[in-house]
């Protein structure tokens, strides 16, 4: 696609949570584009990509660094996606201290941190952009999942609130919104529910307007374009995926 506004060819990229259902998409779709892509995830051994920047982001070190360590392996920066992401079921009552910290370490510092830190990089460079994998369960209530829609809520607003801080540096942040997505992560929270994943995507499905819920690549398709010059005139914005689903 070389000379069209999704011309993403020699681009860099840092991409949390690649590892995982969501990110390998997203790493495809970015390396598939040309882009030269940094995997960060606990283990990144079996993902495809140009450097490899495996560790914990529960570290505060390790997600200071992630935006530094990548730029100097790849050359640069110029995308970052914040795809890390836990989910937290039930309500407060059931919440422990474990599950608090699990949460607000993965889905809400640690993509502070590294925002925080890429986003000098980037304006030395003349921009760039910045997608968190945000929720449909952040932008309105869901029932037990208050730990998980509290964090989600909270990288929604911290989105717009940098979109709105850094666009006149060139860098537009914004967030994809997903509601359901056939992840790994989705059937194996079915499983340790006692449901087979493949009956209960399915009857998910039949909830869903468009009559599935989304598959990876749906999301990823997404990312791509906000990372593109296509969306050039968005920032700020939390885009919904969600196959005309609400929260329930």
């Amino acid at each position: 696609m070389t000379g069209s506004k999704l011309d993403l060819e020699g681009k860099k990229a840092l991409v949390t949570g690649a590892a995982g259902g969501l990110g390998i998409s997203i790493v495809s779709q970015l390396r598939s584009a040309g882009v030269h892509v940094a995997a960060a995830d606990r283990s990144v051994a079996d993902v495809e990509a140009e450097a490899h920047l495996p560790g914990d982001l529960l570290d505060p070190a390790y997600s200071d660094e992630l935006p530094k360590a990548a730029a100097a392996l790849l050359g640069g920066l110029d995308i970052v996606v914040n795809n890390a992401g836990v989910i937290t079921r039930g309500p407060v009552t059931d919440t422990s201290d474990a599950d608090w910290s699990l949460s607000l370490g993965v889905n809400v510092e640690a993509p502070f941190r590294i925002c925080r830190a890429a986003i000098p990089i980037m304006a030395q460079n003349g921009g760039g952009a910045i997608v968190n994998t945000g929720s449909c369960w952040g932008l309105r209530p869901g029932s037990n999942h208050a730990l998980y829609c509290m964090t989600k809520a909270a990288i929604a607003s911290l989105t717009q609130c940098m979109g709105m801080d850094h666009a006149h540096q060139g860098i537009r942040v914004n967030a994809v919104c997903p509601n359901e997505v056939n992840t790994p992560m989705l059937r194996t929270g079915f499983a340790k529910r006692g449901f087979d994943p493949d009956t209960a995507v399915a009857e998910l499905g039949q909830t869903v307007p468009l009559g599935r819920i989304a598959e990876p690549d749906d999301i990823a398709d997404v990312v791509m374009f906000l990372v593109s010059d296509a969306s050039r005139y968005i920032c700020g914005s939390l885009v919904e995926v969600n196959g005309g689903k609400p929260v329930s």
